[in-house]
């Protein structure tokens, strides 16, 4: 993916935008396994999927990961590929690797919110790195209020207080990890299928994660008053 981009010029001067791109977090892949001398998913797994019990988070470094649900794309996607993401033995029709530290490990919604719950309150590593992690900047001027940091979707106003989170997608499959930190809640879902998801044509992530955090935040209130 660097060899990819060599060529072409930056998209702004340092400090003077905002773009996501994963190529920098394949740059931050390269970084980690220089300075370890180990490979990265080693690395992911010793410092975070062990200790933090995830223990249905693997690396996607392979066609075949076991358990994995087929995914449904258009059939005029724009990759060309068949509309179901696995063939008949299961293994996907297209090599996950290329994702590597842009996103490269398979996981579900029980991990995704327990890691959601530990990075944002503040358990996933040694030490205070949250004002680190929420340094953020408005990706939009027109948006000051929705912010990305280091990895993380920063939304300053919403109907429960701030939230933070992330979006997933690969084709077939969408994502979603939610933080509400007023509450101290994560709320993740998946869905496996992006038709009509990718590109906005529905609103059904929006839609799912507002109405899961409805449920789950009046819940919890509906237990701490019973208290």
């Amino acid at each position: 993916m660097i060899w990819f981009i060599l060529d072409l010029l930056p998209l702004f001067e340092v400090g003077k935008g905002w773009a996501y791109t994963d190529t920098g977090y394949i740059l931050i892949g390269l970084v980690i396994e220089k300075a370890t001398g180990r490979s990265y998913y080693d690395e992911i797994k010793e410092r975070f999927l062990t200790p933090l019990g995830l223990t249905l988070t693997a690396p996607a470094d392979r066609r075949f990961l076991p358990g994995l649900a087929a995914g449904y794309m258009a059939a005029d996607n724009a990759f060309g590929f068949p509309r179901k993401t696995t063939t008949a033995d299961g293994a996907m029709v297209w090599h996950p690797g290329l994702e590597w530290a842009g996103g490269g490990l398979v996981s579900n919604s029980r991990d995704l919110a327990l890691w959601g719950s530990a990075l944002f309150g503040g358990r996933a590593m040694q030490g205070d790195y949250l004002d680190a992690l929420l340094q953020s900047v408005p990706v939009n001027p027109d948006t000051p209020d929705i912010r990305y940091g280091a990895g993380v979707g920063i939304y300053r106003k919403g109907a429960y207080g701030p939230i933070y989170g992330h979006g997933g997608w690969i084709p077939g499959y969408c994502s979603s990890l939610r933080y509400y930190p007023d509450h101290g809640i994560a709320i993740a879902f998946q869905i496996n299928t992006d038709i009509g998801i990718v590109n906005d044509r529905t609103p059904v992530m929006h839609e799912m994660e507002a109405r899961l955090a409805e449920i789950v935040i009046s819940a919890t209130r509906g237990l701490n008053n019973g208290r």
